[in-house]
């Protein structure tokens, strides 16, 4: 493992007097909005599980995790459980708790992440998947860029002070529009980019990338929406293939919402190679001043798109 912001974010070290618990600190510079991302926080679960494994040959392949509770920075305990320790393919399991509970020391807190590691196999070869036509990264606004003179309450987390995101497809919170439906599309790269001698992407660093997909909702929602926010109830990360290009294309749709919960998936691109991580997400919606009313909780209908000319 190299030495980049992100690999410092998620490092662990076996914790002492503990078979199988590893130690980690998580701090507030990657906060997505307020605490540490929950892809930082599955990060460290996957570091420690694959610590504990020992087998430099496998690569991250699948990850769920399950939210129980946020994370604050501070000092966290991963304590992983090898279930399957193959030659080619193995599973382990990360209850990753603050110090002091969780797993001999209290209820459990934090998440439990269950993941999948293998070698590359002999298999059939396809996709149906397409990367949308966006325009180059450099030719999109960043969320960087000054924010227009009289937009208010607008404060970038400090994930985003690590990870630059430019819009490729869909709007800023501030843009005026018609929504259309729930479909946005991001550049991303990392200002310290965590790759190897190779030039590929640390892997783990694709799992942070893909649990960014509430602003489909929000690209559904439309302007002047009641304040929300959308936690992670659970994420599920399947890794692709390899990356190795300075930007990815995270594309992000919301599928469903209803009954307080919003069915989401993002797609991650590298331009150069094709999809490398696939990820579903279930969010849950809760508001900053309380439940709006019911006829605000209905976005108005998406208006019917125009029939082509013959």
């Amino acid at each position: 493992m190299g030495d980049t912001a992100f690999e410092r974010q998620t490092a662990v070290e076996p914790a002492a007097g503990a078979r199988g618990r590893y130690r980690a600190e998580l701090t507030d510079e990657w906060s997505a909005p307020v605490l540490p991302q929950g892809g930082i926080t599955t990060a460290v679960a996957l570091r420690a599980m694959a610590a504990e494994l020992e087998v430099d040959t496998h690569t991250l392949r699948s990850v769920t995790t399950v939210f129980v509770a946020q994370l604050p920075p501070g000092t966290v305990h991963a304590d992983v459980t090898v279930l399957r320790r193959g030659r080619t393919m193995s599973q382990a399991l990360a209850t990753v708790s603050p110090a002091g509970s969780g797993p001999g020391g209290g209820p459990a807190q934090g998440h439990t992440a269950v993941a999948i590691f293998g070698d590359r196999r002999t298999g059939f070869e396809f996709t149906e998947l397409v990367m949308p036509t966006v325009a180059p990264p450099l030719d999109c606004p960043s969320f960087r860029d000054p924010v227009p003179e009289g937009v208010k309450g607008f404060r970038p987390a400090s994930y985003w002070g690590r990870v630059e995101s430019r819009v490729a497809i869909g709007h800023a919170p501030w843009d005026d529009w018609v929504p259309t439906g729930s479909e946005r599309a991001y550049w991303y790269r990392f200002d310290d980019p965590p790759i190897d001698d190779d030039g590929r992407w640390d892997t783990l660093s694709l799992v942070t990338l893909c649990d960014t997909m509430p602003g489909a909702v929000g690209e559904r929602l439309g302007p002047g929406a009641p304040d929300w926010y959308g936690p992670s109830a659970d994420i599920t990360v399947h890794i692709l293939g390899p990356a190795t290009s300075e930007w990815l294309l995270a594309h992000n749709r919301a599928h469903f919402a209803g009954y307080g919960y919003a069915s989401l998936e993002t797609v991650l691109w590298d331009p150069a190679r094709g999809p490398v991580a696939f990820a579903t997400q279930m969010a849950f919606f809760t508001f900053a001043d309380g439940a709006p009313p019911a006829e605000r909780l209905r976005p108005p209908p998406v208006p019917p798109a125009p029939s082509p000319t013959t």
